[in-house]
């Protein structure tokens, strides 16, 4: 029955004379009935009307004007307090989904997002309407909004801006949501877990390919040495040298393949701390100082006395800088010149064939050495791919410096590219993403 029906019922006769009074109140009362919509507000409401037609007979003498409006004091308090509690209620529940651990997605008839929590903006950021267009997922919420399921999942793999693997729970909401949501998306990336499956199988085959001839080799050099130069110093001493060699290129391969292993699993989540690359680069350019001076080279460090700053993992970068160093110092030509440059580019520059889509750092190795084939190139980052392996087991190399060059900067949401002209050198030059704000 309306209210205005309820309050004439109740109040008939005695307050036609303040009828601004009464649609006042009625107008109070039916504002925020409607805005809580909610059945005890509206019991509020109509003990208040009564207790005010019950001060007609008992108090007589109270003017009806004053009954009406101190029971509308005390019906604006006592709404005012619900209100404050429905709202206190709201802001916990709004927390509590912003803080869960998985992203979760209001989504309304129309298959548009309504609602994203912190959680699915830093997984996907503005790449939440191309999720909701996957194959998979797309038909889990049509299911689900088209009726009778209570809930639909789907395994999704998605590729931009990284790799992720994600599980999506659709559920649907009945009654919907005041706002239009007809059902809700919880986004659990798994990325983390299938990378760690994949790379215990992983380090299993690679370890057992690339430790297999060390450990022939240290085999063979101990039944030597037991055997035909157990009296053989001269012998002895020449393997022990090759066997420690072999030792210490073992050691290496296991510390790069778990560094290798340890990058691929976080690859997919993004590093966030501030990095300041230009005293990076001069530190680490001084570690190689040795080296250079074995060689007889040259390394000119070109880097301005500030750069900007970029998101990263100031550890990680550094490998990177010194795979990239490592690399032109052992591969370059003896007595020949290496270059560290560093330069700031903005959106839009041409980057060996690709465009830049930010402003960001360019990082640059250059060396003058032989060069690279150009049918290598496409393949110099895949793990233990070696152009002359007999060159690379020479100099100590893995063949997995450059795959964890690869990894750190997909990780950093930034670009490698190399260039290389035989008999001339190489060029091998990285882009990280200039801090945003």
């Amino acid at each position: 029955m309306p209210l205005a029906v309820l309050a004439g019922l109740v109040l008939v006769g005695e307050l036609r004379a303040v009828p601004g009074l009464v649609a006042g109140l009625i107008v109070l009362a039916g504002a925020m009935s409607a805005s809580l919509l909610w059945r005890r507000d509206l019991k509020l409401i109509l003990a208040a009307l009564r207790r005010a037609d019950g001060e007609r007979t008992a108090r007589p003498w109270l003017p009806a004007t004053a009954r009406v409006e101190r029971e509308a004091r005390l019906l604006a308090r006592a709404l005012a307090a619900r209100a404050a509690e429905i709202e206190q209620l709201l802001r916990a529940e709004a927390g509590i989904v912003e803080r869960l651990p998985d992203a979760l997605l209001v989504l309304g008839s129309d298959r548009g997002v309504r609602r994203a929590n912190a959680a699915a903006r830093a997984l996907f950021g503005a790449e939440i309407g191309a999720v909701l267009r996957h194959p998979e997922l797309r038909a889990a919420v049509d299911a689900v909004l088209a009726g009778g399921v209570s809930a639909r999942s789907a395994e999704i793999a998605l590729s931009a801006p990284i790799r992720r693997e994600v599980l999506a729970v659709v559920i649907p909401l009945d009654p919907p949501l005041a706002g239009g949501g007809e059902a809700v998306a919880v986004l659990t990336d798994r990325t983390r877990e299938r990378a760690v499956e994949a790379m215990r199988a992983d380090f299993v085959a690679n370890a057992s390919h690339e430790l297999r001839t060390p450990l022939t080799s240290l085999i063979g050099f101990i039944e030597t040495l037991r055997g035909p130069a157990r009296d053989d110093p001269a012998a002895q001493e020449r393997f022990l040298g090759i066997m420690a060699e072999q030792a210490a290129r073992m050691n290496r391969l296991i510390d790069d393949l778990l560094q290798l292993s340890r990058i691929e699993v976080a690859e997919h989540r993004a590093p966030d701390a501030d990095v300041a690359l230009a005293p990076l680069l001069r530190r680490i350019a001084a570690l190689f100082e040795p080296l250079v001076s074995e060689r007889q080279m040259r390394l000119l460090v070109e880097v301005p006395e500030v750069l900007p700053e970029v998101a990263g993992d100031e550890d990680q970068l550094a490998q990177v800088v010194q795979n990239l160093l490592d690399n032109a110092l052992k591969y370059g030509r003896q007595g020949g010149t290496v270059r560290l440059v560093a330069e700031l580019v903005g959106a839009g520059t041409n980057l060996g064939g690709r465009w830049l889509p930010r402003p960001g750092i360019v990082i640059a190795v250059q060396d003058d050495g032989v060069g690279i084939p150009r049918e290598h190139l496409p393949r110099l980052t895949e793990r233990f791919y070696r152009v002359d392996k007999g060159r690379s087991r020479a100099v100590g190399g893995t063949g997995l410096g450059l795959a964890i060059v690869k990894h750190v900067v997909s990780r950093h949401r930034g670009q490698l590219v190399i260039g290389s002209v035989e008999g001339e050198g190489s060029t091998f030059r990285v882009w990280l993403p200039k801090r945003s704000g």
